[in-house]
């Protein structure tokens, strides 16, 4: 017997019906005792989904009440005006009469109206539970949360608790989340796990747990395509590590990053590109005006750019589905453009951090090369950023504008690279018809990251 308690609107009823044709599937009996919703409801929930409930015995609490008495009721029955032996005993006979291999009890709240006292509600549910054991059957109980507080009464009795919760947020979808709260006698995975509700039930995103994942990490680097650049970061990008490009929007960012993503399909390596802020039509523009051959690698599925609204999923289906590619897929390349938009996606940010780590830990494991670009705030001067994510990168590509002879002009370089040497230079980013063109150290300036740096005077000594 388990607890599937949640506010309206969760998906209950969804979950209960998508348990309960996954047992006619299989050929079993099933039984779906409705205490507060009609069969024409039930076949509306159904229809959503695309579903028959053709092989579900479909228990209705007008039904329960015709056979209480001989006179003729209405369908809209209050349940507080059946006697609750003669409920129960009914439900009882019923269930005998089917003999379910999976059952639904939709829901608690009536049984609950109908005890009216803790302790008989309680016994009610014992004699319920002591019944149903003796039989091959799972039960399902749904509970609406119309008691004031936790129902502990149930808790303690049932063998497995699912916890339903919806968080609205001021903009886009709501996240929803669920958790399992108890399963006696089995080991679960622990926390809140996302979930959507879409045509064909409910889809749940385990929450990703790095260490469950095999160990297959593999060598070899990611070329950009120009020597210049790959120079500067030591060669390339290593496989098995994260990159994060960071700097002021129109720094270049992009750009580098579609780069390496070209670079790494040219050379048949299967890349995902998410893109969270541009929508695809400016992204793949933008990379045929600087020469960067996308349109090929899509053709040929080594290269798959998918546009993602922040405001439209949750951070674990984001996830799940990058799990997914690499596993099944094989992808290599993971691009996230940029974490501002996977930022949003997230209604707690001080979360994002586990969040990150544990995708980060995941691909670097399976030898994949992950690159993060982060936007951050301003545009000359001291940058600020949405969250701190540094420290979780392997490699750190920074890039920023300086003013420089009266001009605009941009400098990249390499903060750090844990998976070997690199370049601690300096140098000019321009961005050409070409590509991008990576000019020599700029010796002659001094204080270059702060946007307004000085000139030193060739051969001049800095103070």
């Amino acid at each position: 017997m388990y607890l599937v308690d949640g506010n309206p609107g969760v998906g209950k009823t969804t979950l209960a019906l998508q348990f309960l044709l996954q047992g006619v599937a299989a050929g079993e009996r099933c039984l779906y005792v409705t205490l507060s919703e009609t069969r024409e409801e039930l076949d509306v929930v159904a229809e959503s989904h695309g579903w028959t409930l053709e092989g579900i015995t479909i228990v209705e609490l007008s039904q329960i009440e015709e056979m209480l008495t001989t006179t003729s009721q209405s369908t809209l029955f209050q349940p507080a005006e059946v006697e609750l032996n003669s409920l129960s005993k009914l439900l009882l006979q019923e269930f005998d009469r089917i003999r379910p291999t999976r059952m639904v009890l939709d829901s608690l709240s009536e049984m609950r109206l109908m005890s009216q006292s803790a302790l008989r509600y309680r016994r009610q549910i014992l004699s319920f539970k002591q019944h149903f054991s003796k039989s091959d059957c799972t039960v399902l109980l749904l509970d609406d949360r119309s008691a004031a507080g936790p129902d502990d009464k149930v808790h303690s009795i049932v063998h497995g608790i699912l916890l339903l919760l919806t968080v609205p947020l001021k903009f886009g979808i709501n996240r929803r989340y669920l958790t399992v709260a108890k399963m006696r006698g089995s080991r679960f995975r622990e926390g809140n796990h996302d979930y959507v509700i879409e045509q064909g039930g409910l889809r749940v995103f385990p929450r990703l747990v790095a260490s469950e994942h095999d160990v297959s990490r593999s060598g070899g680097r990611f070329s950009s395509g120009n020597d210049q650049l790959d120079a500067l970061v030591g060669g390339g990008l290593d496989a098995g590590t994260g990159t994060l490009f960071m700097g002021p929007a129109g720094s270049g960012k992009s750009t580098v990053a579609s780069m390496f993503a070209a670079s790494a399909a040219e050379r048949g390596r299967k890349v995902l590109y998410y893109a969270f802020d541009e929508t695809l039509a400016i992204l793949l523009n933008r990379a045929r005006e600087i020469g960067v051959a996308f349109d090929p690698h899509i053709r040929s599925g080594l290269l798959q750019v998918k546009q993602v609204d922040p405001a439209e999923i949750a951070p674990g289906e984001l996830a799940n589905e990058i799990v997914e590619a690499v596993e099944r897929d094989g992808a290599q390349m993971i691009v996230l453009d940029s974490l501002n938009g996977y930022v949003n996606a997230m209604p707690q940010e001080e979360y994002l951090h586990l969040h990150l780590h544990e995708l980060l830990t995941f691909l670097n494991q399976r030898g994949v090369q992950t690159i993060m670009i982060l936007a951050q705030h301003g545009l000359i001067g001291a940058m600020g950023t949405p969250v701190d994510v540094s420290y979780l990168a392997d490699t750190v590509l920074l890039m920023r504008f300086f003013e420089a002879r009266g001009s605009l002009r941009k400098a990249v370089s390499i903060v750090k690279k844990r998976s070997g040497p690199h370049e601690t230079t300096i140098r000019e980013l321009t961005i050409a018809a070409t590509g991008i063109v990576i000019g020599e150290p700029l010796v002659n300036f001094e204080g270059v990251m702060t946007g307004v740096p000085r000139f030193l005077m060739p051969g001049a000594a800095a103070p």
